[in-house]
């Protein structure tokens, strides 16, 4: 049985995707976690605890949170239908794996998707498109009523909440697995 995988998308660059990621991190045991930074000219999956564990990087709040492993995946963005895969892979005997970046999420099939959101103000251009589609709309803001995802959005602060809500999905997906 493949790694349950959970996107993290964004509506832009600062709005919690990491504190979220790793929120989840300390709940469930047993999984790892994808980073994703986009570059201009090469594609590479670190592992190296060495580098992933420097103090301030996501990767490392992400070990600290409690993840099996992590892999920092860096490519440009017409690539990472190749790499991402490639990372999933790596990671596919664990119970689940978080993918974190808008992009990254675009590149693989997730089984759930979590939008972390703020002021529509700040949205990245493509960022948007995710209000119809996340299983769960984590928002600090009251701008999200009536979308699609209503009845899944939660408050970033209610970490308890948000929580709860996502072991009711993950268990309604291993159910129908």
């Amino acid at each position: 049985m493949h790694p349950l995988i959970i996107g993290i998308a964004g509506a832009y660059s600062g709005a919690g995707k990491t504190t979220v990621a790793c929120e989840i991190l300390k709940r469930f045991k047993g999984w790892g976690a994808i980073k994703y930074t986009k570059t201009s000219l090469y594609s590479s999956i670190t592992g190296d605890l060495e580098i992933l564990l420097e103090e301030g990087k996501d990767t490392r709040k992400m070990m600290d949170a409690g993840a099996d492993q992590v892999l920092w995946v860096q490519a440009p963005s017409d690539e990472l239908e190749k790499v991402i895969p490639q990372a999933v892979e790596m990671l596919s005997h664990l119970a689940g794996i978080i993918i974190e970046g808008n992009s990254a999420v675009n590149a693989v099939k997730s089984d759930i998707v979590l939008f972390v959101s703020g002021s529509p103000d700040l949205f990245k251009n493509d960022a948007g498109r995710f209000l119809d589609t996340a299983d769960i709309v984590l928002s600090d803001t009251d701008f999200l009523q009536g979308i699609p995802a209503a009845d899944r959005q939660c408050s970033k602060d209610d970490v308890e909440g948000y929580l709860r809500c996502l072991e009711r999905i993950i268990e309604e997906k291993r159910t129908n697995r």
